[in-house]
């Protein structure tokens, strides 16, 4: 691969995303012939804030591989609590390890972590940034369900601003020929605006509306979200916004016969109960899709690793992120960088305006 780490799948090109992709099918279909692909190799997962099944997925991965893991996901319990920077947490575990892969709370966490690990990093999710391999498991699924990853009408429902799986996944599906987005929130929830740009000048084509039912009857995919009450400022802004989207039977029954609905869990009460029984919904084998990609990711960038020179970053100390959310306003030795866009820079960590 031309990447040695993973921080957004856009980094790769198409043809080594359908690779990566290509190999998880064939993992999916004879895993036992992977089962000591990662021998003698070592993962850490430093999981900054909660997670289920991207954490024990990839933990899954890597020991199906006949590696081995260490790691922690309580912070709490670590020198983080002391107050040790995320450099100084990298740089010793990735000294360690032979692959490192970090979820983190914070915007741009991800990116921040690779300019001082000595070996692989992954982005396991990134506040309400980025989540690269959650969009690696579902173009695995969209590949064995749909049989495509392109002329495709991908409805996009819920917390549209906050949740970092509908931006990684827009990001990826918009690079793929005919593609096209509806965009289902509140006002309060769109999706944001550099994402929207993104699609834009991919060539695609996108609009937004506010109820399920109005979207449904023309999507061939329903990605559904919850609201993530984690990521607003207070619970009164949470009550305001839950429960607004529910996926149920009746909502299904407008949908064409090949539907396909995924989510990347957990689910709230976004999607009820009678729906898992649909055979349109696939969330729970987007799940164990999503252990096959990253299992040939792992060994992909395990096995490429010695022929990839560590990122060099892009300098510019003119620069300020204005995002409160960026990682840049926690950690603040970390270098100014900058992306170049049609509207102009914005910060290399958080992808945000600098206006």
């Amino acid at each position: 691969m031309s990447v040695r780490n993973l921080i957004d799948l856009n980094q790769l090109t198409l043809e080594e995303l359908d690779d990566i992709v290509d190999m998880a099918c064939r993992i999916s279909r004879h895993p036992s012939h992977y089962s000591s692909a990662c021998r003698d190799k070592l993962m850490a997962t430093l999981f900054y804030e909660p997670s289920t099944r991207t954490q024990m997925s990839f933990q899954s991965a890597m020991l199906r591989l006949g590696g081995k893991i260490i790691g922690f996901d309580n912070p709490g319990a670590t020198s983080v609590a002391k107050g040790e920077s995320l450099k100084d947490t990298v740089t010793v575990l990735s000294g360690y390890t032979d692959i490192l892969t970090i979820r983190h709370p914070v915007e741009g966490a991800a990116m921040a972590a690779s300019l001082y690990s000595s070996v692989p990093v992954v982005n396991a999710g990134d506040g309400g940034h980025l989540h690269p391999t959650q969009t690696l498991t579902d173009v695995v699924t969209l590949r064995n369900v749909a049989h495509r990853t392109d002329n495709l009408v991908i409805g996009m429902c819920g917390d549209l601003a906050n949740g970092r799986t509908v931006h990684s996944l827009c990001k990826c599906m918009a690079r793929y020929g005919g593609n096209s987005f509806v965009f289902i929130s509140t006002q309060a929830l769109a999706m944001p605006d550099y994402i929207k740009d993104y699609v834009t000048a991919c060539g695609c084509r996108y609009s937004e509306v506010r109820t399920i039912e109005e979207a449904i009857p023309y999507l061939d995919v329903l990605y559904m979200t919850r609201i993530q009450r984690e990521r607003f400022a207070n619970e009164e802004e949470y009550e305001a916004q839950k429960g607004v989207y529910v996926l149920d039977g009746k909502k299904m029954s407008l949908g064409k016969p090949d539907l396909c609905v995924l989510h990347p869990l957990p689910r709230v009460d976004e999607i009820s109960y009678e729906v898992d029984d649909d055979p349109r919904a696939y969330y729970f084998k987007q799940t164990l899709y999503g252990m096959y990609g990253r299992m040939a990711l792992i060994i992909r960038l395990i096995s490429e690793h010695e022929s990839r020179q560590p990122d060099k970053p892009q300098v510019d100390s003119g620069f300020v992120c204005r995002n409160p959310k960026c990682i840049t306003q926690i950690e603040t030795y970390l270098p100014p960088m900058s992306n170049d866009t049609p509207k102009g820079k914005v910060c290399a960590y958080c992808e945000h305006h600098s206006h």
